[in-house]
Order: structure tokens, then sequence, then C-alpha cells
């Protein structure tokens, strides 16, 4: 495993990061591992030097926080373990569920503290941006989080680029806590925000921590686009459908599998290589449902890509609406 830091801070976190969404009640999502299911991964991932696990209340509401809080303490050292969730989506239907207001911010830390089973959490990131909150709000109350030893770092999820302008400079105006990452949509089917997000995090020192490396699989798949809803969990995926249906991506996908027929690598490896060596990239957020899975995502962390090889994998892309906000 190789480590880094995670942007201009002092915290060290392995490459990769362990996305727990997959973890948790089936009757949320019908793809989801249940508990006992779940543990053999955190085992794994932790015997691959994996630190770094990202969570979110809304994930399974709740109780994928649970099972990640258990199955860290079980196998891990948590002196050691990066943690990290997030909060702004509704967990029910009811006033003041959901959000970035400052009484939804502290009742979801205090719920995810609980059940994550800490008393902090390393890295807590507003999962999106709220228009319906001013800005100053939010960040306080971030602030309050901090300096009450609730939350390590603050981080950010998928917005605007001016958004998250506008959010470090309220916060160096005023002392507060700024955001040391962001968590964006970014992979080889989808690369809007090398456009201004990305630039605008190595300028500030922000860590890049991108969801959806692989396109929700498709990109290990790196099958033709005619049936793209080929598994159990692209049928029941309605983002899937939203997201990467495009005719235009079957170019990409193309190039991925000709390329990795001529290296002889699975196009999973290649497609998550490719965005480690992109700039800015500090740690991909994986998603995996088989220890097959997990293992070849640590595999691609020294696989090198030639300049050539980038650019025969870069050179179909087209620009694309704005997804993933």
């Amino acid at each position: 495993m190789e480590y880094t830091r995670l942007g201009t801070t002092g915290l060290t976190v392995s490459r990769l990061a362990l996305g727990c969404m997959s973890f948790g009640d089936r009757s949320w999502q019908p793809w989801l591992l249940d508990e006992e299911a779940s543990q053999p991964f955190f085992r794994r991932a932790i015997e691959l030097g994996i630190n770094f696990f990202d969570t979110a209340d809304i994930y399974s509401n709740g109780v994928s926080e649970e099972i990640t809080g258990r199955a860290l303490k079980r196998y891990g050292n948590m002196n050691e373990i990066v943690l990290a969730s997030k909060v702004f989506f509704p967990l029910r239907d009811a006033p003041n569920s959901g959000g970035l207001s400052r009484k939804n911010i502290v009742q979801s830390c205090e719920a995810s503290l609980r059940r994550l089973g800490v008393e902090t959490i390393d890295l807590y990131q507003i999962h999106r941006y709220d228009v319906n909150t001013p800005i100053e709000e939010t960040l306080a109350a971030l602030d309050v989080l901090v300096q009450d030893g609730k939350v390590r770092y603050i981080g950010a999820s998928s917005m605007y680029a001016w958004q998250l302008a506008r959010m470090l400079g309220t916060s160096v105006l005023n002392g507060w806590t700024r955001f040391v990452s962001m968590q964006n949509h970014y992979n080889l089917l989808y690369r809007e925000e090398e456009r201004e997000m990305i630039p605008l995090c190595q300028e500030e020192g922000l860590a890049v921590l991108p969801w959806s490396p692989l396109a929700r699989g498709l990109l290990a798949r790196a099958e033709s686009l005619e049936d793209p809803f080929s598994t159990a969990r692209a049928k029941s995926d309605e983002l899937m459908h939203e997201r990467y249906t495009a005719p235009e991506d079957a170019h990409v996908i193309h190039a991925l599998r000709k390329l990795a027929d001529e290296r002889g690598d699975p196009p999973a490896e290649i497609a998550m290589a490719w965005l480690l060596s992109k700039p800015g990239v500090t740690a991909p957020i994986v998603g995996v449902s088989r220890i097959s899975h997990l293992e070849s995502a640590v595999r691609s962390i020294p696989l090198g890509l030639s300049a050539e090889e980038i650019a025969m994998l870069e050179t179909p892309y087209v620009p694309h609406r704005i997804l993933g906000h």
C-alpha cells in the first residue's frame, strides 16, 4: 500500500479509501451486504493496508455507520484509521431532517458519533451544497464541531467550483475551520471536474477524493453500452441510467477495452490507475461487492501508464452535462 497526506494536512491516508455504502440494510437497496457478509471486506481492507474508510449517515439510514464502526474496532487500530462520514441528505421525511442548518449539522453529527461508536469523526463532510442555508451558518456550525472535539477535519462533496471557492473564502474571513478535501464525481467517463474544480483544489491545497471511480462498475466490465445494466446493482440503480448512458461514452469504453487487451491488465485496474495518475487526486473512494474487487483496486496503485496510453484513454472523451451535484 502507498500512503499520502490528505491535502496539506498532516493526516496520512492510504491511496484508496474503502467506500462503505455497500454495507447496510437490504431494505434500503437490494444489492447491499448485511453486517455478517460485510466483515471479510473490512478485514481484508486492513490486511491490504487501507486505513481510510468513508461512509455517510444516509447510507442505509445509518446502518452503514453502525456496521462500519463495529467492524473497524474489531479488525483495526483506531489510532491508525481515518474514519470519514457525511451530512446533508434527510434520513426521514420530517422537518429539520436534512440540509446544512446548524441544528441538523449538530444533531446529525451527534447521531453519527453514536452509530459509529467513536468520540470524534476524523473527516466530516457536507454531502452536498445546501442552497437553502446561508453558508455562514453551515461553516460556523462545522467550526463549532471541530472546536468541541467532535470532528478533526471537515470536507466538502459535489458542488460547483464557485460555491467551494465562496465557502473557502468565507472560512478564511471569519477565522473558521477550512475544508481540507473535496469528494467529487470523477472517472474516465466523467471528467468535467478537470475544468474548474480540480484546479481550484490544487491551488487551495484540498485533497481530491473521487467517488464512483469506475462509473458504478461500468468501467470494470468495459462492455458495450447496449446492455449496461447486466448486473443486479445496475438493474436497480436509477443513477446508472441517469449518468452513464451517453452514446459517446462507448468510444471511451472501447479505448479502455483495447488498452486492456494490449496490456493484459483488467479494465478496472487500468481505469483506476488512470485516475490515480491524475494531478490532485489523493484517494478514490472504492465501493466493492466482492473481495476480488478490493484486491484489484489495490493492484492498480503501482500500475503505471505511459503518456501515450493516457492519451489513448482520454482522446475519445467529449464534454458532458454536469452530473452528480
